[in-house]
């Protein structure tokens, strides 16, 4: 049976929590790459540790993947959303004030492993919060977790220039804080209440329907057996391999081609604002169709496109290749969505969830060091963007089991 509707009210404080951390998740990220070249001046540091830059996140948010479920289910969805947000501030605040390379990359390591942590409780919690809103809440924290994306790769450069590095890798760490008090406000509220917010969800659930907290610790074994899963884990991975090389290496490949480290953060930010379009339609689409297989197509035609225009005239229309490749990605919310569009109950998203990520990420997290020791080893793009069409082509293959329609506790 379809969840009754329910009022907004008294679900609010949650909806801004989600809100807040989903900004969160990709400032650590973008805030940094278009720094790269010059932070590499002052530190010393040249292109393999830009790729290593580029693999951290990926690698962190697979750690967290695989480690999430298990904490979630000990402590709560609540307090791990609390501690990925702590350790987020924390991250940001110390590579903020880092004296080397070593600082810059163990402060980033903290934040993104808190951004890990909070990419795999974000979809569980709309699915506790609003299972009668799957499509809505998906779709508004989708678009925030993308202007997250958008704002420090647009401010990154300008901010620098204004004010220094520093400040312009630390100024995220206030929203970050932001979402930590929330989160206090939302475990106050429980404990006042007697669980306030729990009940609203219970009533939302529909009779007959098991809505577990959490998945038993054997669920992942068993995930590991479905088509389904892997079919996410590999859309999402190859998605997110493709999305971050082209975070750590779009301003050094267009600066190589004449272009200035401005404009480089400029076509950063203009790919990550090309994820709004999927971000506000995706989630809203996928809700009512059983199949979405055909975007997938659509997105793979988008790839190709930019990745040709990117290899043979990179400053001929850059812009239109940029906007191209910023539509790629819009597997990324369709992966987003599908989590909760794939499961009955709250506890198969998160096993589902902390599979998909931790899969992916983990499939995913060496997609920007390979692409930049292709370039530095054959001193051209032409085999690093080779790289790409493999990787696209395997998403591909996944997203093909992941959008047939049917559900993941079936194949338990």
């Amino acid at each position: 049976m379809t969840p009754p509707r329910l009022p907004w009210a008294g679900r609010l404080l949650a909806l801004l929590c989600i809100l807040l951390s989903a900004f969160n998740l990709r400032t650590a990220v973008t805030s940094l790459t278009p720094l790269l070249d010059s932070l590499g001046q002052t530190f010393g540091f040249g292109s393999t540790m830009t790729g290593v830059f580029g693999m951290v996140p990926t690698a962190a948010f697979a750690v967290c993947g695989v480690l999430t479920p298990r904490l979630a289910h000990r402590i709560g969805l609540e307090r791990t959303a609390l501690l990925s947000m702590l350790l987020a501030a924390a991250g940001l605040l110390a590579r903020s004030s880092a004296g080397g390379t070593g600082g810059l990359l163990g402060g980033s390591i903290v934040a993104l492993a808190g951004m890990g942590i909070g990419n795999v409780v974000l979809p569980p919690l709309v699915k506790r919060y609003f299972p009668d809103r799957v499509g809505t809440v998906s779709t508004l924290y989708i678009t925030i977790l993308q202007l997250g994306t958008m704002l420090p790769a647009l401010a990154a450069v300008p901010l620098a220039q204004a004010a220094g590095w520093r400040v312009s890798l630390g100024i995220w760490s206030l929203l970050a804080i932001a979402a930590v008090l929330s989160w206090l406000a939302v475990l106050w509220q429980e404990r006042r209440h007697a669980g306030l917010l729990a009940a609203i969800h219970d009533r939302a659930v529909a009779p007959g329907d098991a809505a577990p907290e959490l998945p038993p610790a054997p669920a992942r074994g068993r995930i590991g057996r479905s088509p389904l899963a892997w079919g996410m884990a590999l859309m999402f991975g190859m998605t997110s391999l493709v999305t971050y090389t082209i975070f750590t290496w779009l301003p050094k490949l267009l600066a190589e081609a004449g272009a200035s480290e401005a404009f480089g953060g400029t076509m950063t930010a203009l790919f990550s604002a090309l994820g709004l379009l999927g971000a506000l339609l995706v989630p809203g689409w996928a809700v009512r169709v059983r199949n979405p297989f055909p975007l997938v197509l659509a997105c793979v035609a988008a790839y190709l496109a930019a990745f040709a225009g990117l290899w043979l005239a990179p400053m001929q229309w850059p812009v239109l290749w940029v906007v191209l490749l910023g539509l790629g990605p819009t597997t990324f919310p369709l992966s987003l969505t599908l989590i909760n569009l794939r499961t009955r109950t709250a506890g198969g998203s998160a096993a589902l969830s902390g599979f998909t990520q931790g899969v992916g990420y983990t499939l995913s997290c060496a997609g920007p060091l390979l692409f930049g020791v292709l370039h530095q080893a054959t001193g051209g793009w032409t085999w690093s963007f080779a790289f790409l069409l493999l990787c696209v082509g395997v998403m591909l293959a996944g997203a093909w089991q992941a959008c047939r329609p049917r559900m993941l506790e079936d194949h338990w």
